[in-house]
């Protein structure tokens, strides 16, 4: 009876033993202080601030074009042309490709050149 009890034992005790592995956890990072999270949001507001500045001073720009509103500047700019230089040398096509912008708003920027 002690043998039986004693086999077991000894299987149930091998069995947990032979158990497969459980997968090791990952090792965290550690993490950033409070300072760098700051420096780093600084940073990314200004980069941000300085490109939404940028981009309201360039569709500015594009509203010196004779027939263009504000509308039409921000689908300019949004469409690729950054400078009033690249929309007057556009292509007729690839002006008529940008929504809000006309055959007569094409017709007035294509007599400046």
């Amino acid at each position: 009876m002690i043998s039986k009890f004693l086999s077991k034992l000894k299987s149930i005790l091998f069995k947990s033993a032979v158990s497969p592995e459980t997968p090791l956890k990952k090792e965290k990072k550690p993490a950033k202080s409070s300072k760098t999270k700051a420096k780093t949001k600084a940073k990314t507001k200004a980069k941000t601030k300085a490109k939404t500045v940028n981009s309201k001073k360039t569709v500015e720009t594009l509203t010196s074009l004779p027939g263009v509103g504000a509308k039409s500047a921000k689908a300019l700019y949004e469409a690729g042309f950054k400078t009033t230089k690249a929309v007057i040398d556009a292509d007729e096509k690839e002006l008529l490709a940008v929504s809000g912008v006309g055959i007569n708003l094409v017709k007035k920027l294509k007599k400046l050149k």
